[in-house]
């Protein structure tokens, strides 16, 4: 069962970065906090198997597909 878990003196440039991910990322505050504790406290834990099904999952949210060509082609823009 979740617990819950009340944070107290967070410094202010801590809770602004943290603002500003949970903007860019379009989650509450809460839910940021969580992503941002599960990616420091898990990833250590990640069987190379966990991170091929997570990158798969991934792969598979995203709308559309890729091209390789694709691909090098955005790598290479903005590149002298």
């Amino acid at each position: 069962m979740p617990t819950t878990l009340t944070l107290k003196n967070i410094p202010d440039l801590v809770y602004q970065r943290l603002k500003a991910s949970a903007d860019v990322h379009r989650r509450s505050l809460n839910s940021e906090a969580i992503v941002c504790l599960e990616t420091v406290l898990l990833a250590a834990n990640a069987t190379p198997a966990d991170r091929l099904a997570r990158a798969r999952a991934l792969r598979a949210s995203l709308s559309g597909t890729f091209a390789a060509q694709d691909i090098d082609k955005l790598k290479r823009e903005g590149r002298p």
